[in-house]
């Protein structure tokens, strides 16, 4: 019984048997972005035209520009944040490593002064 959740949590929905929406990043809000611009460029078109299959394929492609578009500016803002997190992560560590020394370009070790009772 275990086994049998475990195997459907691990699945997901397939498009066309390639794409794994559900473990895909940004596939979902692509395909819900494309389904409303198709709705949105067809009727708009079927209203203004009154023609059918001219409104049809002007949906198939307003299908196809609104889920490329999507799809892309997400995968762009996604490397862009993965890289802003390497940076990050990398400027911490060399912050740990050469805190207090010579190297650290953050807080530069103070001078110190000469006392007077010290031999």
């Amino acid at each position: 019984m275990v086994e049998e959740e475990q195997s459907n949590k691990k699945k997901g929905f397939k498009l066309l048997g390639i794409l794994d929406v559900q473990n895909t990043p940004c596939a979902r809000e692509a395909l819900l972005h494309g389904s409303v611009g198709s709705l949105a460029a067809g009727l708009l078109h079927f209203l203004a035209t009154s023609r059918v299959k001219r409104s049809f394929d002007v949906g198939f492609a307003g299908f196809m520009l609104s889920t490329l578009g999507s799809w892309f500016y997400c995968r762009i803002s996604n490397a862009q944040l993965r890289r802003q997190q390497v940076l990050i992560q990398d400027g911490i560590k060399n912050k740990l490593l050469y805190e207090g020394t010579r190297v650290d370009t953050v807080s530069k070790p103070k001078d110190q002064e000469p006392c007077s009772s010290c031999p």
